[in-house]
């Protein structure tokens, strides 16, 4: 075990954690109406809780056990075999544990800003519970755990393809399927708090220090670099949407300006480890720039309400900086390298292989897992529901008095 390490690690875990609650709750719950922010807020809330305890039962097991290359198997399940002398490298395998329960809590919560303000509480604890265990555990084994897609040579640092395009393809799916929120796509619908979205952005931006930066797994310069270029992407990012939203509109928003700071850490962070300071730079410009046009094409060209944007962000982000990691890894641009015995363009083909194979399961596994859990739990919420607010409906209080 080594101590500095394990500091680190602890750290970063606490500092995950900090993106998901508070951070990602309040940035969601400044961009709905505000009587529906508090369902908002619960979802985010209560999906922390069941997934924890789903990752210590069984879904740690599945996604970093031995098992096979598809499935790690259950011998890990409740932390078997995992006490206070196991190691995972250099780090307590229980610090380990609770650093990667983490990702597994935000993934889910991500998709939370696909379905606001139309989705049944219940079928969102359902679904997520299912999701992680046919979704969530086998990617992050097929990537992280040794899995068939590691042997490939896919390279993802911190969840470009674990965390982000599973969940903005899983948001994508579920927002074709729940179709748009009432009076979708006539009436615009501002958010009732950028203050809020802003607060939690900025949660969200010093929280990803742990999610990057942590991925090294270790206390050294590897973390330094991937810090230094997290931080860097996330700024890039913000300016990127900013001058457009300036050229465009004439205005530059604080809502914007967030959404980019969140799209360039989405771009950055599969590449995190492994590129230099000019790579955490034009990731982080390409992320805002594609983003924003992204967003402008899933909401007004094809009319589909991924009401938070997670989609154009978080999917499209997060596949992007997965390419061009195999560019600006090279160490002519500061990188730290391909994998072994590649060379940018393989390394290219076998980043687009991953993602592919990552989309398609997660596309088909999402869409078969709603329908079976809508048999049991409709997706959708009565209208009037839905016209007055989820808040009191459903949840029995209200955000603000009035």
């Amino acid at each position: 075990m080594n101590g500095a390490d394990t500091a680190w690690i602890l750290t970063s875990t606490a500092l995950v954690l900090f993106m998901t609650l508070p951070g990602l709750a309040l940035f969601y719950g400044g961009l709905v109406r505000s009587n529906s922010v508090l369902s908002v807020l619960m979802q985010c809330f209560s999906i922390a809780c069941i997934v924890s305890v789903l990752w210590l039962v069984c879904a740690y097991s599945i996604a970093f056990g031995e098992g096979t290359s598809w499935w790690g198997g259950l011998d890990k399940a409740l932390l078997a075999g995992a006490g206070t002398e196991s190691l995972t490298g250099s780090l307590p395998e229980n610090v380990f544990f609770a650093f990667q329960m983490t990702f597994a809590v935000i993934t889910p919560a991500l998709i939370v800003g696909a379905y606001v303000e139309r989705i049944r509480f219940g079928f969102v604890i359902l679904f997520t519970l299912v999701w992680v265990l046919i979704v969530y555990a086998p990617v992050a084994h097929w990537v992280w755990g040794g899995g068939f897609l590691a042997n490939m040579g896919v390279r993802d640092f911190a969840g470009g393809i674990v965390v982000h395009v599973t969940s903005g393809v899983s948001a994508l799916v579920l927002a074709l399927m729940l179709g748009g929120r009432h009076g979708f796509p006539r009436e615009v619908r501002p958010p009732h708090s950028p203050g809020m979205t802003m607060t939690g952005a900025a949660m969200l931006w010093v929280g990803w220090f742990g999610f990057n930066a942590g991925s090294a797994l270790a206390a050294n310069g590897n973390a330094g670099m991937a810090l230094v270029v997290t931080h860097t992407a996330a700024a890039c990012g913000a300016i990127a949407w900013s001058a457009i939203e300036y050229i465009r509109f004439g205005k530059a928003s604080m809502v914007g300006a967030v959404t980019g700071m969140v799209a360039g850490l989405a771009t950055i962070t599969p590449a995190s480890g492994f590129v230099g300071p000019l790579g955490g730079i034009v990731l982080g410009l390409a992320g805002g720039v594609v983003c924003h046009f992204a967003t402008a094409l899933i909401k007004q060209r094809l009319k589909i309400d991924d009401s938070l944007d997670v989609f154009a962000v978080h999917g499209v982000g997060g596949a992007l900086g997965t390419l061009l990691l195999a560019f600006f890894a090279s160490p002519r641009l500061g990188g730290l390298g391909q994998a072994e015995g590649m060379v940018w363009s393989s390394q290219l083909t076998v980043q687009i292989e991953g993602i592919a194979i990552v989309a398609v399961w997660t596309a088909v596994a999402t869409f078969v897992l709603a329908k079976l859990v809508g048999l049991a739990i409709p997706m959708r919420v009565a209208e009037e529901v839905e016209v007055e607010g989820l808040d009191l409906a459903v949840h029995g209080e209200r955000a603000y008095e009035l």
